[in-house]
């Protein structure tokens, strides 16, 4: 079906403050207006001088080190401090972050950024409140600091920006891919970027983020596992509600999980989805799961065919019990199910490629799958009927297949479970980035 695809590139972009999004950078300390229209902002003071705080809604976030201990001061809530992970390896420099609703305090050790404390705001104040973003500010330490967007720990969920016949948008040979940009924890803390690839040297460059305004919440979502599709000289932007999902527990006095969909943004024209920071709204995107027995939907992924559009996507039976699917339709507002694959149980990523004429739904089967269907990237037909399966390595956790055929070959970007940030940060801090050519 496809040629052999082997690994020709491994990259791991890790920032606190994306380098392309400093709104503060100075040499001396004092409180600076630092207005976001997300709650994802980053500051790091340039020793480990501090405390370096973010002022929001009134209240004070400020991460210091003292004697090697790494502490959080939340105004209202105290000093926090972990009990296992709060001392730092010689370190070289402090940070602090926003992400969602979880602050963290960062010491910078042997050249990385390590988490020593973090702590969930939802019960101190609404970190997604527009206007109070617009007032956030930085206080810097005597010595100074740099302070914007957050960055990543690292980048899954990897698709080329596409035009709606599933070819890759080209901007002077340039391609494009949105990405999840990994935050400082489980999937509530991460959000959408945009980066742009350089087919010849493999290189990414981080260009934007994607921000989201829900149907039926007030407040800016850092909602990803996102697909970017320009149709008729107009962006696309369906997305994943991942952005305040939290990892289900036990009942004992825990939240439960937030409903998890998809939603579609239509930027009015002129938008620039692909550099700087963009808040889109967004509608429900209707995807039929009739039979399933359905509790939630992810993974989005959008192409045009003779006039009519087919939907991939995921349907979960139960957290975490999932399966790829496939819609089509007219419009995007009338959708059918046309197939799913039932038979899996960790499978997700779905992805339409165009192979020699024929679209053919690629998906990721995860180590946890049954065996048989573990640790590979089946291919079926659009009836959602197993037809064999990419010959490519598989890294660990759920890389995606995301491929597209560039000059006359196939180059695949995905992803592995490598974490990063330290032990406190627990799942959902992966991966590295890889690139795959065709032999």
């Amino acid at each position: 079906m496809l040629p052999r695809l082997e690994i020709v590139r491994r990259s791991r972009p890790v920032d606190l403050v994306a380098p392309g999004s400093v709104q503060v950078d100075r040499a001396t300390g004092g409180t600076v207006a630092l207005p976001s229209v997300a709650p994802y902002v980053a500051a790091t003071a340039r020793s480990v001088e501090g405390p370096v705080a973010l002022v929001l809604g009134g209240h004070r976030l400020a991460a210091s080190l003292d004697d090697g201990s790494v502490s959080l001061d939340v105004t209202g809530v105290g000093r926090l401090r972990s009990r296992r992970f709060h001392r730092a390896d010689a370190p070289a420099g402090v940070g602090i972050s926003l992400t969602g609703t979880h602050v963290a305090a960062w010491s910078l050790e042997a050249g990385g950024w390590v988490a020593r404390a973090r702590h969930d705001l939802r019960d101190v104040l609404d970190t997604r409140d527009e206007g109070a973003l617009a007032g956030l500010e930085v206080d810097l330490p005597p010595g100074g600091g740099v302070a914007g967007r957050f960055g990543q720990l690292g980048l899954r969920d990897i698709r080329f920006v596409t035009e709606d016949d599933g070819t890759p948008v080209r901007d002077d040979g340039s391609l494009w891919l949105t990405a999840t940009s990994a935050g400082p924890g489980f999937f509530d803390t991460a959000h959408t970027s945009v980066w742009r690839l350089d087919p010849a040297t493999l290189d990414l460059a981080h260009t934007g983020d994607l921000f989201f305004r829900r149907p039926d919440r007030v407040g800016v979502f850092g909602d990803h596992a996102t697909h970017v599709v320009r149709a008729d000289g107009r962006w696309l932007v369906a997305t994943s509600t991942w952005g305040d999902f939290e990892q289900p527990t036990t009942r004992a006095g825990r939240r439960t999980p937030a409903g998890l969909r998809v939603t579609l943004a239509e930027p009015v024209a002129g938008t620039d989805v692909l550099r700087g920071a963009q808040v889109l709204d967004t509608r429900e995107l209707p995807l039929p799961t009739d039979g399933l027995a359905s509790i939630a939907t992810w993974d989005p992924h959008l192409v045009r065919r003779d006039g009519a559009w087919l939907v991939g996507f995921v349907s979960a039976r139960r957290f975490f019990e999932f399966h790829p699917a496939l819609a089509g339709g007219p419009a995007l507002s009338d959708l059918a199910l046309l197939g799913a694959a039932t038979d899996r149980t960790a499978t997700e990523g779905t992805t339409l490629v165009d192979v020699e004429g024929e679209v053919v739904v690629l998906a990721s089967d995860g180590r946890d799958s049954p065996r048989g269907q573990r640790a590979r990237f089946p291919a079926f037909d659009l009836r959602m009927r197993d037809v064999g399966a990419l010959d490519a390595p598989y890294p660990t956790n759920l890389p995606w297949p995301t491929l597209a055929r560039i000059d006359g070959g196939w180059l695949m970007v995905t992803f592995d479970g490598r974490p990063a940030g330290g032990k406190l940060l627990g799942y959902g801090t992966h991966g590295d980035v890889l690139v795959l050519r065709s032999q």
